[in-house]
């Protein structure tokens, strides 16, 4: 591992591979929350809060816990004859831990920030259904990503759905104010510009890396 591979990694997550645009993962929110700037980069940041330290925690779950390894917790402790295979449990797990820290969020955004709690509303739990943040955890393991590629991604990943959150909100921002037909305003004309940002954003397949 060296720093060129984690800068690949960066750079595919936030650009090539873009949850959003790439993957279409997560779409609900970045519709739903898109709607101010304001909004937007609190749950970006709360997503990227999320995903990094969901990468973190489900990395070493599956490396100690799930994967049927010599280093597995349980084998270690009860002194088995072979290292228990608990990868069936491992979606149910990840969502789980995905949970516990959303809600850790949550508890946090109220505190600190009321009135970003109160505009995030219900996306803000809604989190914890995001199949973006489920999704970067199965690739992390999938991948066979170390624990700082694993990091690196989940943050990276986090990064690149905030882009996108921002570009929207500019843009819907800038929409309102826009001689728009009536039966385009507001979410038609938000998935109409999801599209042609996703058609922009293939231009990024095209790097060399």
């Amino acid at each position: 591992m060296d720093a060129q591979s984690l800068f690949i990694i960066a750079i595919v997550s936030i650009f090539i591979t873009n949850f959003v645009f790439s993957r279409f993962l997560g779409t609900c929110p970045y519709i739903g929350v898109s709607k101010s700037l304001d909004s937007a980069i609190g749950m970006g940041l709360a997503v990227v809060f999320v995903m990094t330290l969901a990468s973190m925690a489900t990395w070493l779950i599956y490396k100690l816990m799930l994967e049927p390894t010599s280093s597995n917790i349980f084998y270690i402790i009860f002194s088995l004859d072979n290292p228990p295979n608990l990868l069936y449990l491992r979606t149910i797990t990840f969502i789980f831990i995905i949970a516990a820290l959303v809600q850790f969020v949550e508890m946090v955004i109220q505190k600190t920030s009321p009135g970003l709690y109160q505009a995030l509303g219900i996306y803000l739990p809604l989190i914890t259904t995001n199949c973006a943040v489920l999704a970067v955890t199965i690739l992390n393991v999938e991948s066979n990503y170390n624990f700082i590629e694993s990091i690196v991604n989940g943050f990276t990943s986090g990064v690149g759905f905030t882009l996108a959150l921002i570009l929207m909100a500019g843009i819907r921002e800038r929409l309102d104010l826009a001689p728009i037909p009536k039966a385009l305003k507001g979410v038609p004309i938000a998935f109409i510009m999801a599209g042609l940002m996703a058609i922009a954003f293939l231009g990024f397949a095209g790097m060399k890396l």
